[in-house]
């Protein structure tokens, strides 16, 4: 099947690893061009290098709070490829916590970068995009069903949900669409942290497999690859839907 990436042109934050980067090695493998960006420049300059070097990937050091940030992607891609397609906003986890543990700062911080900085990306490349963009909104299965021990992400998520349907209904018109995109349990970093956090990370995988229908957790790829079709134009006729990618572990119709 042709996605119709070839020189399609896509901005990624939070890409220098993960399920951003897993993503960007989709679109690259299609024949798309990204920018990648991330806070740690050395690890921004690796994900360039192993995406294929300046031909396919080029490279961001930034921050999603700051507010300079989203335009600065836009001119990113203009400048090195001479076009803007979409894009996939992906912002780390915030930190651990009930919502009632956590304290006010951690709370300001995470609505900055992962409720603000998302939606003042998703804004800006908006308007941006012509006839055909895409954007991708990377949320978490909390958006439908609260995560133990995530209550920043439990409180933030659902409200983002609602964010890309909205901006769905007004950008559609203009024939740009907007999604949420909902992993479950994805083997990345943030997980393998959330399973040591347990102290006993292997009966932690155990348990949480065990709650998956297919009984595995999933590989960044796999993300990746359904991320890759929904920015694609291939899913031309997708827009304002939450999609899960979690093995099944949502219960809901």
């Amino acid at each position: 099947m042709d996605l119709g990436l070839t020189d399609r042109v896509y901005v990624l934050t939070g890409a220098s690893r993960g399920l951003g980067f897993a993503t960007a090695e989709c679109l690259v493998a299609d024949g798309a061009r990204v920018v990648v960006s991330a806070r740690a420049p050395e690890l921004v300059a690796e994900a360039v290098e192993r995406l294929g070097g300046p031909r396919h990937a080029t490279g961001l050091t930034a921050d999603l709070a700051d507010p300079e940030t989203p335009q600065q992607l836009v001119a990113a891609a203009r400048e090195h490829f001479g076009r803007l397609d979409g894009a996939l906003v992906s912002v780390g986890g915030p930190p651990r916590g009930t919502a009632g543990q956590v304290t006010d700062e951690q709370w300001r911080q995470s609505f900055e970068t992962v409720f603000l900085g998302s939606v003042r990306t998703a804004r800006t490349v908006a308007g941006a995009l012509t006839d055909g963009g895409a954007i991708g909104l990377v949320l978490s299965t909390s958006a439908r069903s609260p995560v133990p021990g995530l209550g920043i992400s439990n409180g933030l998520r659902p409200g983002l949900a609602g964010v890309a349907k909205d901006m769905a209904d007004e950008y559609g018109p203009r024939g740009v669409r907007v999604l949420g995109l909902l992993p479950g349990r994805i083997m990345t970093d943030r997980n393998r942290e959330l399973l040591a956090a347990t102290g006993d990370a292997e009966a932690a995988r155990a348990e949480a497999e065990a709650g998956i229908p297919l009984r595995r957790i999933g590989d960044p790829a796999e993300f990746g690859r359904v991320a890759a079709f929904l920015l694609s134009p291939a899913a031309s006729y997708l827009t304002g839907v939450t999609v899960p990618v979690d093995g099944g572990a949502l219960r809901g119709l």
